[in-house]
């Protein structure tokens, strides 16, 4: 199964990597000027990735970026545009890998959940956020 870019009104929303993708080689999903770049990597036994450092570039960060790696369970994620209105959902489970770019989102745990989540620092606490309230399971428009 391919990766999913959300889309909406031309606006990248979300990328998510579903656990059936296994295709050999480098894969990045992201456009170079995204502030989390994301790629998944499969390569074959005694394969050399040569030793590197990342040199220190100043980056400016708009908006926080974060990636969900889903380690066990299901989880319900809802997508809304900048506006706080609902658009629709996709359900994650084990395996799957999610960016969240841009607009809001919400989530509901289906079956007890373990993941892990990667986003850009320092963390500046709820200052980093807009809380709103969102839809309720039965409003929800799952896209398969």
């Amino acid at each position: 199964m391919q990766p999913e870019s959300i889309i909406y009104h031309g606006q990248l929303l979300a990328i998510i990597i579903w656990h059936q993708f296994n295709e050999p080689g480098i894969h990045f999903f992201t456009p170079n000027e995204l502030s989390q770049q994301l790629a998944y990597m499969r390569h074959p036994t005694g394969k050399v990735i040569e030793p590197h450092v990342h040199n220190p570039v100043v980056r400016e960060v708009q908006y926080t970026q974060e990636v969900l790696f889903i380690k066990k369970g299901k989880l319900r994620i809802d997508f809304y545009n900048d506006q706080q209105e609902y658009l629709e959902s996709r359900i994650l489970e084990a395996g799957d890998v999610i960016l969240l770019v841009t607009g809001g989102h919400g989530f509901e745990v289906l079956e007890e959940i373990e993941m892990i989540e990667v986003k850009q620092g320092p963390y500046v606490g709820e200052q980093d956020k807009t809380r709103f309230i969102g839809i309720t399971a039965q409003q929800a428009k799952i896209v398969e």
